[in-house]
């Protein structure tokens, strides 16, 4: 079998965020994972003006003009799968992650998406938003999600980068069944992707 691919997306962007801290663990578990090529796509790495092309990426056909859009479709289309960290704002997530989401359309298409999430109640409401976004572009997301409680993340919180992964005990075991369900859907659907071109 071949190596899976997977982009952890840092989708927050805040100065002070908490954000890095599960990012780098949930990299390092990746990392320990056989078959599995990981490495974290930072926002803050990626500048992109709000969306306000006059056609959307699925009508284009992929044909960007922006060039920031470009170089970013082509960063997303390096992977077969993916693992969204992101925070909970007012019921929501991050206009800066809508925004990368909603630049590219095909690069995203086929693949599977898993979420790691923290702030109000775990950031559960902010993953059930982002799995109808998902969904319109052509994403599996997986059932199994990481959801930060408040106790684990005044644990966490101070931590330095890369946190002591000793800490994220309580979700563990979430963890290794969500990226299972991922390496799963994503070896499923890049051999269904090859088959197809």
């Amino acid at each position: 079998m071949s190596t899976l691919k997977v982009q952890v997306i840092l989708g927050s962007t805040r100065e002070g965020r908490y954000g890095d801290k599960p990012a780098s663990w949930i990299v390092e578990k990746l990392k320990t994972t056989p078959g599995i090529e990981t490495e974290l796509v930072d926002l803050r790495d990626w500048p992109l003006p709000f969306f306000n092309e006059p056609m959307s990426p699925a009508m284009s056909k992929g044909d960007y003009k922006n060039d920031l859009a470009k170089k970013w479709a082509a960063k997303v289309a390096e992977a077969d799968a993916y693992v969204i960290v992101t925070p909970e704002y007012n019921h929501g997530y991050p206009a800066v992650l809508k925004n990368a989401l909603d630049w590219v359309y095909y690069e995203w298409n086929k693949k599977p998406v898993a979420f790691v999430s923290y702030g109000g109640a775990g950031g559960a409401r902010s993953v059930e938003q982002l799995r109808q976004v998902v969904a319109e572009l052509q994403m599996v997301s997986m059932r199994e999600s990481v959801h930060i409680l408040w106790d684990l993340y005044m644990a966490t919180m101070k931590e330095q980068v890369p946190p002591n992964p000793e800490l994220f005990k309580p979700v563990d075991q979430k963890a290794d069944n969500m990226i299972a369900e991922l390496k799963w859907w994503g070896s499923a659907l890049k051999t269904a992707r090859e088959s197809a071109s």
